[in-house]
C-alpha cells in the first residue's frame, strides 16, 4: 500500500487531489501538508502537517514519521503572482522540487508527481496543435521555471533513476477552490460572478483562445499517470495534456445557454501578455498513447457542472 504525501495540499488543485486519493488509499494513508492550515473540515478530514516546502528537513521528518513512499509536490507560486515576486518564485517553484528530487536520490521517496504547465511554451512556440517536442522559450517567471523543473525531472530520472512523473497542466477550472494567482483564473472567476453579479469584466481580450481543463479531469490525469506502469511512462520531463479550449466570448456564450441575461465585458491587463504567450491549443497524443488518458468533460459539460455546484454553494 502507498503511503503518499501531498505538499500545498491546500491549494486549488491540491484540495481535490488530496479527497481523491483519500477515497482511493484510505483518508490515514494520505497526509496533506501545506505552509498553513486551511479550512477547519479540508485539515480534520485527514492526517495534516503544517509544512514549508522550502524545509528539506521538515519534508524529510513528515516521510520519516510516516513513512511516505509517494509524493505529490503542488507547492507553486502561479503565473500572474510570480510576476509580482519572480526571486521567491524562483526559491520555491526550484528550491522545493531539488528537495523532493534529492530525497527520492537517496532512497526515502519511491516516486514523485510534480506538475508543469503550459506557461513552458513561450511566443516563439507553434499555437495551433502545439506539439510535445517543439521550441520553449517561455517569457514569464512561472514558465522559466517550469521549463527548468522539467529539464531537472529529466535528468534525476536519467542519471539517478528517480520515478518522477509529471503534466503540463492546462488552465484549470473548479468549483470547490477559488482561483490561486494564475493567468487562466478568468474562466473560474466568471462562473462566480455569473451566478452573484449576473456579470463579468474579463482581464483577457474576448478572442484569447487557451486550453482549459475541468478539475475532475485533471485530478484524474494526475493519478493516471501515478497510477501507470513505470514502462508506459516514457516522457520524464512533462507530458502535454489537454481537455478543450475556448475563449472569454465562448465560456460567456454557455453560460448564457443557462443565464440568459448574463453580460460580460472585456478589459484586458497584465495578464493578457501572459496569456498572448502561451498555446491556443495542445497536441497530447503521447499522454492518450503512453498511459491512455481520456478528458470527459467539454465545454458545455463543464459548465453545467460549475453552474449547478456553485448554485448550491451559493444557496
Amino acid at each position: 500500500m502507498s503511503t503518499i504525501l501531498i505538499i500545498g495540499a491546500c491549494g486549488q488543485i491540491g484540495t481535490e487531489l488530496t479527497q481523491k486519493l483519500r477515497n482511493l488509499y484510505g483518508k490515514d494513508n494520505v497526509i496533506a501538508s501545506d505552509v498553513r492550515e486551511g479550512n477547519a473540515a479540508f485539515v480534520s478530514s485527514g492526517p495534516f502537517e503544517v509544512v514549508d516546502a522550502l524545509n528539506r528537513n521538515q519534508i524529510e521528518s513528515i516521510i520519516d514519521k510516516y513513512g511516505v513512499t509517494e509524493v505529490y509536490l503542488m507547492a507553486a507560486l502561479l503565473s500572474a503572482t510570480a510576476e509580482k515576486n519572480p526571486a521567491f518564485a524562483w526559491d520555491l517553484n526550484m528550491n522545493s522540487l531539488f528537495h523532493v528530487l534529492n530525497l527520492a536520490k537517496e532512497g526515502k521517496i519511491k516516486k514523485i508527481f510534480w506538475p508543469s504547465s503550459i506557461a513552458v511554451f513561450g511566443p516563439t512556440t507553434p499555437k495551433e496543435d502545439t506539439p510535445q517536442y517543439t521550441v520553449m522559450e517561455p517569457s514569464t517567471v512561472y514558465g522559466i521555471s517550469k521549463q527548468a523543473g522539467e529539464r531537472w525531472c529529466e535528468y534525476y530520472n536519467k542519471v539517478h533513476g528517480v520515478d518522477v512523473r509529471s503534466i503540463r497542466y492546462p488552465g484549470l477550472i473548479s468549483w470547490s477552490a477559488m482561483p490561486g494567482g494564475g493567468t487562466t483564473d478568468y474562466a473560474v472567476a466568471i462562473y462566480h460572478e455569473a451566478l452573484s453579479k449576473g456579470k463579468y469584466t474579463s482581464f483577457l481580450s474576448e478572442d484569447t483562445r487557451l486550453p482549459m481543463m475541468y478539475m475532475d479531469d485533471a485530478v484524474r490525469a494526475t493519478i493516471a499517470i501515478m497510477q501507470a506502469p513505470t514502462e508506459n511512462i516514457k516522457i520524464r520531463s512533462s507530458y502535454n495534456l489537454s481537455a478543450m479550449d475556448f475563449t472569454p466570448k465562448e465560456i460567456a456564450e454557455a453560460i448564457k445557454a443557462h443565464i440568459p441575461d448574463f453580460t460580460i465585458d472585456y478589459v484586458p491587463d497584465f495578464r493578457q501578455k501572459i496569456a498572448d504567450s502561451w498555446p491556443k491549443n495542445i497536441d497530447d497524443s503521447h499522454a492518450r498513447n503512453d498511459w491512455n488518458w481520456k478528458h470527459k468533460y467539454d465545454l458545455n459539460d463543464m459548465t453545467t457542472d460549475m453552474l449547478k455546484n456553485l448554485q448550491s454553494v451559493v444557496e
